[in-house]
This record gives structure tokens, C-alpha cells and sequence, in this order.
């Protein structure tokens, strides 16, 4: 499990890193910069939940299950969330009403937070 989590991370990092520059560079001249923020949120969620991975591979203390439903979860959260913000954010640049997907936004939200909560109660379940 822990080869997948932070195989994934390392996707996620990196997506985000190159989404977060062509947000900067390319985007910058196409997008408002409401919508241009918007974009930026969902990079940085991406980025902090890749950064989550790479925190849950380490701990060596969580379990198995943990650390797959940890996984599941941000990983969901992170392609509703900052998949639809994607989409939402550029949508003035396709002839495709991405508004109509924008119920996922807190769906993938729920997720993260979740996934986060999974992990806060991982250590009530350890015996000392």
C-alpha cells in the first residue's frame, strides 16, 4: 500500500506543480483573476493533500485499513474538488457549461475533510 500512496502523491505533486505554472504562464492572459484564484485554490488543495500522502506512507503506527481509506478518500476528494475547480474555473475558455458539475465541488470537500478526520481517529484505536 505504501508504494501506491506515495506513487500517487508523487503524481499529485507533480500535476500540481505543472498545473500550478500553467495557471501562472499560460493562463494568466486568458482567465480573470477571480478566476485565476480560483484555479490557484485548486492547486494548492492538490498539493496539500499529495503532501498528506507522503505524510500517511510514512506513519508507521497507522494500519493497513487506515492508511487505505485515508488514501481513498484524499484521493477522491482531490479529483472532485480540484478537478471540478478546474474545470469551473476555465470554463469561460470551452463551449462546455462546466456549472452543471459544480455540485462535486463539495462532494470532493467532504472528502478531504473525511479523510482528514479518518486520520484523527486512527489513534484512538491504537492501544498504547
Amino acid at each position: 500500500m505504501d508504494k501506491k500512496i506515495y506513487s500517487t502523491a508523487a503524481l499529485l505533486g507533480m500535476i500540481a506543480i505543472i498545473l500550478g505554472a500553467f495557471g501562472a504562464h499560460a493562463l494568466k492572459a486568458l482567465l480573470t483573476p477571480e478566476q485565476l484564484a480560483t484555479f490557484e485554490t485548486g492547486v494548492r488543495y492538490q498539493m496539500y493533500h499529495a503532501l498528506f500522502l507522503l505524510l500517511i506512507g510514512n506513519i508507521a503506527s497507522l494500519s493497513e485499513k487506515a492508511k487505505k481509506q485515508i488514501y481513498t478518500l484524499s484521493l477522491s476528494g482531490v479529483i472532485l474538488f480540484s478537478g471540478s475547480i478546474y474545470l469551473l474555473a476555465t470554463n469561460s475558455l470551452t463551449p462546455f457549461d462546466f456549472k452543471i458539475i459544480g455540485f462535486v465541488t463539495p462532494i470532493g470537500g467532504l472528502l478531504l475533510i473525511f479523510s482528514w478526520i479518518r486520520f484523527f481517529t486512527s489513534f484512538f484505536n491504537k492501544k498504547s
